[in-house]
């Protein structure tokens, strides 16, 4: 661990930039298993709040394995770190004053508090949504193959096969993607956003 660093308060505080940049920052953190509809719903949230000119940006579980959590597996270990990253990045984004959305499996109830804590340590916002399609409505959808590469063992720990997914107690939105399309979570989500006073 680093010792020998000092944090640097900029000349502009959070209230400040929430004034002069007319939003307040906030993580809209969507879990839930592969293929349960996050990142479809994620791109469509990200599109609707741009077009209502309210600064936001999307983190999606694969991308970001792509450039900053390449060096990561998927072994629990790999799994609590790649959380704590993104945990960490959608602090900063949120404390930017942008709505930052993240599609993270994010399966383990430990990681998603410690998320959700580093943000509430920050005064920022932090709104878990579950997003729920129960594991056979998933497999049947299985858009990348996953699901049939996991039950044939090709994929070692494979949430929801091989591997545990915690599903949130308390969230605070709870969507049923079997039940509801997108446009709809979308609806939601925003609905839940506005009376919180973050667009």
């Amino acid at each position: 661990m680093a010792t020998n660093i000092t944090f640097h308060p900029g000349s502009v505080d959070g209230p400040e930039r929430a004034d002069l940049l007319k939003q307040k920052g906030v993580t809209v953190w969507l879990t839930g298993l592969s293929a349960s509809g996050k990142s479809t719903i994620a791109c469509a949230l990200e599109q609707h709040l741009l077009h209502l000119r309210k600064f936001s940006y999307r983190l999606d579980g694969d991308n970001v394995r792509f450039g900053l959590n390449k060096d990561l597996g998927f072994d629990e270990k790999s799994r609590n770190e790649n959380i704590r990253r993104i945990g960490e990045v959608s602090k900063l984004f949120a404390d930017s004053c942008c709505i930052a959305i993240t599609a993270f499996i994010s399966p383990y109830r430990a990681d998603r508090a410690g998320a959700r804590e580093l943000h509430e340590k920050a005064g920022l916002g932090f709104v878990e949504v579950f997003v729920d399609a129960p594991l056979q409505v998933a497999e049947q959808r299985d858009p990348k193959g996953l699901y049939k590469k996991a039950r044939a063992g090709e994929i070692k720990e494979f949430t929801g096969v091989s591997a545990p997914y915690e599903p949130p107690e308390n969230p605070e939105i709870h969507l049923r993607t079997d039940q509801c399309d997108v446009a709809e979570s979308v609806r939601i989500i925003s609905e839940y956003l506005a009376q919180k006073g973050f667009i």
